[in-house]
């Protein structure tokens, strides 16, 4: 319960990806822009986003920065997660795939988000 209280946004972000990723289906008239790699750049910004939120909650939460703790739990635990998905996509759902380039997608999102999360670490101290 105290997860909950310290971290609401984090998990409203976790919820999202794990909806958006396995049981959304986007309307079948849905016409996307053709950007080149689209889908990865949605990985990306999905993840990255979601580190930058528990690294501001984390922030927002604690004095003093826990390297391993955040590098757990806002780094490698979003990574697996994105790994998981990619497996339930494949395995378990009949409309999705997985794919270990999304997870690679994911994975340089979540760093993104850590290095992103560091700036704003080191902006928080500042003021």
């Amino acid at each position: 319960m105290q997860i909950l209280k310290k971290y609401p946004f984090s998990l409203v972000c976790i919820a999202l990806v794990w909806y958006l990723s396995v049981w959304f289906l986007p309307p079948e008239k849905l016409v996307l822009p053709s950007i080149n790699f689209l889908d990865k750049w949605t990985h990306m910004v999905m993840y990255g986003s979601t580190c930058m939120v528990i690294w501001v909650e984390y922030l927002r939460q604690h004095n003093t920065l826990n390297g391993r703790r955040l590098f757990l739990w806002a780094w490698l635990a979003p990574v697996m997660m994105g790994g998981v998905i990619e497996l339930v996509q494949e395995h378990l759902t009949a409309t999705r795939s997985g794919e270990w380039l999304d997870w690679l997608a994911d994975a340089v999102g979540c760093t993104l988000g850590a290095i992103i999360g560091l700036i704003i670490k080191k902006l928080w101290n500042r003021g």
